[in-house]
């Protein structure tokens, strides 16, 4: 996995840093380690999900993954 560049559009002023980052990255593998490979995906989009309802915005959520998208 990529690791996230300083290009990544950040969406407020309390963006977390890298200790925050780190923390999130860490919990974020071992949810996908619990779902499993059948099931990975499909947490990846429910998640995915809930972050954009949780963003309230479209448009910002397309250009996270559009940022995501890169040096894949």
């Amino acid at each position: 996995m990529s690791t996230i560049s300083s290009s990544t559009p950040a969406t407020s002023s309390n963006a977390l840093g890298i200790a925050g980052l780190e923390q999130v990255y860490d919990q974020l593998a071992t949810a996908i380690d619990q779902a499993g490979p059948g099931k990975a995906e499909l947490f990846l989009v429910k998640l995915a999900l809930l972050n954009a309802q949780a963003l309230g915005d479209a448009e910002v959520f397309g250009r996270h993954l559009q940022a995501a998208l890169q040096d894949l």
